[in-house]
């Protein structure tokens, strides 16, 4: 029982010495060590143990906020603001906050899913089989809908068979580009953007 006693005794009188608060209260200041306890002398930042730092910008909408992204052996680690972007001036919203949360998440979806016509499952394809199909699907609706002339003889050359609706992340060099692709090449007459929306 002693033991006991003498040992919560030297933990509550080892608690006083490295609390902050008794040696402010004791006239210490409060900008230099009196702040500082033994659990925050031992903290270290954990932007030291990143071993590359790279840019990026915030994929939730399209104000286009600049990012810092702190990597340790090729996986992030930490997302910030980029302090010398005049967009953002290195502040983030919630959602531009929440990056990192979003690109480690266990639920994040990071390969090809397809679920065949008329199947009841899913399957995991390559990267290289999905951009294929996605281009002979769309090859195929535009032959099979594109119309050059109108019955009085008038040129079109437009399909109607394909549509395209953009998001809000896009910025504008890159709503031309889907215009001049999908409109002029493609002959694409529905194209929508999420943001009008």
């Amino acid at each position: 029982m002693k033991k006991m006693r003498r040992s919560m005794s030297g933990r509550v009188s080892g608690f006083l010495r490295d609390w902050s608060l008794p040696r402010q209260l004791a006239g210490e200041s409060v900008m230099a060590e009196a702040a500082k306890s033994a659990a925050s002398r031992a903290l270290r930042p954990r932007l030291e143990e990143a071993d590359k730092v790279g840019t990026s910008i915030c994929p939730f909408c399209a104000v286009g906020c600049a990012q810092l992204v702190y990597a340790k052996n090729g996986k992030p680690i930490h997302i910030e603001g980029d302090p010398r972007s005049p967009v953002n001036q290195g502040t983030l919203c919630p959602k531009g906050a929440g990056t990192l949360g979003v690109l480690l998440s266990p639920e994040r979806i990071n390969h090809v899913l397809h679920r065949a016509p008329y199947s009841d499952r899913w399957e995991q394809k390559p990267l290289d089989w999905a951009m294929e199909r996605i281009a002979q699907l769309t090859k195929q609706a535009r032959d099979e809908t594109f119309a050059e002339t109108l019955p009085d003889g008038r040129v079109i050359n437009q399909t109607l068979g394909l549509g395209s609706l953009g998001g809000a992340t896009l910025d504008n060099e890159e709503n031309y580009l889907i215009k001049k692709l999908f409109g002029g090449g493609l002959g694409m007459v529905n194209i929508e953007n999420q943001a009008r929306i």
